[in-house]
């Protein structure tokens, strides 16, 4: 038969056995300590570097916990700060708009400044056609603003174009660089006459043509060209833009003269509409 110590040794008697043992061992190395001592050395030479690896494992264990508690703290912050982060960058980009905004209203404000004499109303462009340019586009009022066929658009510092289109809440611009377009203007201060003639493919090249100009005209870079009194559409004194270059014709009558428009075509988004009209005419 099996002895099974599990079921036939009864954990009081195994309890009281190992009690009297360690009652004993403690009496005889009370009684006889050299006897002992053999027998402490040869368990010191295991018991003592298990109980060192023990606590070495428990303080790499600590150090870990330690460490594991650390990243995962640098976790929450770095998430924190992150959301930081992004909020900021929100309130940069939100003060950036804002600034954009102040900027725009500050330019405006200035251009309203430059023709005093005119009754005007500001809009914002809405959509634009996928030339690369705004050679046409849509603004955000129309006729319940007072805005009809005919009144002169600016920005920047000058002429931008004309309204060709007018609804209720909305009308189409039509600008001074469009293939159709064509302006009559004077040229510095003694008022030479000009045609300046809208033309995408010049202004591919940052220039508009000023054609028509006398042979005899004395004409300078960087004299300034406006919209001209005898112009049938356009009222007079808007800034055009300047003169770049100027060179004779073959037919030897006339002159031709490269304009920098004042208006930046590639990058519109408010305007100024004069709500005085030059004469009512069809488009």
């Amino acid at each position: 038969m099996k002895f099974n110590y599990k079921k036939d040794i009864s954990p009081k008697y195994l309890l009281i056995a190992l009690s009297v043992i360690c009652i004993a061992l403690t009496i005889l190395s009370a009684l006889f300590p050299d006897m002992l001592k053999p027998v402490k050395a040869y368990t010191g030479k295991f018991v003592t570097p298990l109980q060192q690896g023990v606590n070495d494992i428990g303080n790499w264990t600590e150090k870990k916990v330690m460490v594991f508690g650390d990243v995962k703290e640098l976790r929450e912050e770095n998430k924190e700060l992150k959301e930081e982060v992004n909020t900021l960058q929100n309130e940069v980009g939100k003060n950036e708009a804002e600034l954009a905004e102040l900027q725009n209203l500050r330019d405006l404000y200035e251009l309203d400044e430059l023709y005093p004499d005119y009754k005007k109303t500001v809009a914002r462009v809405f959509s634009v056609n996928s030339s690369g340019w705004f050679n046409e586009f849509y603004i955000d009022k129309g006729l319940n603003d007072g805005i009809y066929e005919g009144c002169n658009v600016l920005c920047d510092d000058g002429l931008l174009g004309i309204i060709v289109e007018s609804y209720d809440d909305y009308a189409k611009v039509r600008a001074i660089i469009d293939d159709r377009a064509n302006v009559t203007g004077e040229i510095g201060s003694s008022g030479y006459l000009c045609t300046v003639e809208g033309s995408l493919q010049t202004m591919d090249n940052g220039y508009l043509l000023a054609t028509d100009i006398d042979k005899n005209a004395i004409i300078n870079e960087g004299d300034k060209v406006i919209t001209s009194n005898v112009s049938d559409r356009y009222l007079y004194g808007i800034t055009i833009g300047y003169v770049t270059s100027i060179e004779q014709d073959s037919n030897n009558l006339t002159q031709t003269a490269h304009i920098t428009p004042t208006v930046n075509f590639t990058d519109i988004k408010d305007v100024m509409v004069i709500l005085d009209r030059k004469q009512e005419v069809n488009y």
